[in-house]
């Protein structure tokens, strides 16, 4: 067998070592050429950046002169005071979020809860009388409860009660109605009636793919410690990002409702109990204080403020925002108007037998 002699063609496939040295340095030659341009992009946003706080620097006087509104004061006021009142709480509840994620393993709430769903529901329920928070504290444990496993109807109406029945809130609705002790009763009826007919409702129409299960990430390989700050750090950046643009929310209606329109939906029952729910969405307060507020609009019947301390810790616009955040979207379209309607009526039923 004669040997295959190279063809013109072979040889010019495969060039020699020197074109290929040749070919590699032109190449690196384009690497570093485009290395350099993303240095100039670098360079020119950095450049972007310096002169719009130059520009905001110059204009600072007009700047100052728009924050010296009036608006403006009462925007950022009302931000600043929604913010300061959550924010402790938003920080237990994280706590005892990461607590739950830790160390407290799956197999303790299989022992605490029933394991029927419809038992479930009311033994969390009454289970949120114990925890010293408010609506922003809740948020971030009802979502621990969901990553451990427990039936979302429950975790649910554990999210509603806790921040409406606990001790504090009760003690601070006694002191700000002093005349009224009804009122305290009022409010926790109301509220775990809520609570639980929500939970129930969930198990029965909810659908899994409404509601995301909360995102949690990975500390494999770290001790419990390292996984405990790790889940601090991560649902205080995730959840506090939810509270401030609430709070912005809030702050921006609460400065472009005019304050006559109170006084002139005071004067009908129906009327009222709406403008009052209405107003509790708006408004954003933490429902430690809420009952403060709710006793200052003595124009406004006993039932039509008990609407607002219903309300208000189940459903305002930061608790929209950290709902979404948490269990997703889907969920908070569905879950925020049906809970809103459900304490508008209960309230109002609640309120027209006790009241």
């Amino acid at each position: 067998m004669t040997p295959e002699v190279p063809t013109v063609a072979t040889v010019k496939a495969a060039p020699p070592p020197a074109d290929r040295r040749a070919a590699d340095a032109r190449q690196g030659a384009d690497d570093r050429q485009g290395a350099d341009d993303r240095r100039g992009g670098r360079l020119d946003s950095s450049l972007v950046l310096t002169m719009l706080l130059v520009l905001a620097v110059a204009a600072q006087g007009p700047v100052r002169r728009a924050l010296s509104a009036p608006v403006m004061q009462s925007w950022m006021t009302v931000f600043v005071a929604v913010v300061v009142q959550a924010l402790p709480f938003l920080v237990l509840g994280v706590l005892l979020s990461a607590l739950i994620a830790v160390f407290v393993p799956p197999s303790f709430f299989a022992r605490a809860l029933p394991r029927r769903p419809a038992l479930a529901v009311p033994v969390a329920g009454a289970a949120g009388a114990v925890l010293p928070g408010c609506e922003c504290a809740s948020v971030p444990v009802a979502g621990a409860l969901v990553r451990r496993g427990v039936a979302p109807a429950a975790a649910l109406a554990f999210l509603l009660s806790a921040p409406a029945i606990n001790p504090i809130v009760l003690t601070a609705t006694a002191v700000a109605f002093p005349g009224e002790p009804r009122m305290v009763l009022a409010r926790f009826v109301a509220s775990l009636l809520v609570a639980c007919v929500m939970g129930w409702l969930w198990q029965r129409v909810g659908r899994a793919d409404w509601l995301r299960p909360p995102a949690r990430p990975a500390f494999d390989g770290h001790g419990k410690g390292a996984a405990f700050w790790g889940s601090v750090r991560h649902d205080v950046m995730h959840a506090g990002g939810f509270l401030v643009v609430g709070a912005m929310a809030a702050a921006t209606l609460k400065a472009m409702v005019p304050a006559r329109w109170l006084h002139t939906a005071a004067d009908d029952p129906v009327v009222s109990i709406l403008a009052l729910a209405v107003l509790a969405v708006l408004l954003s307060i933490c429902s430690e204080a809420d009952a403060f507020v709710a006793a200052s609009l003595s124009q406004f019947s006993l039932t039509a403020r008990l609407t607002f301390l219903v309300v208000g810790p189940m459903i305002d616009l930061k608790l929209f925002a950290m709902q979404a955040g948490t269990f997703g979207r889907a969920f908070a379209l569905r879950f925020a108007p049906a809970t809103f309607t459900l304490a508008v009526l209960v309230s109002a039923l609640v309120g027209a037998v006790l009241l």
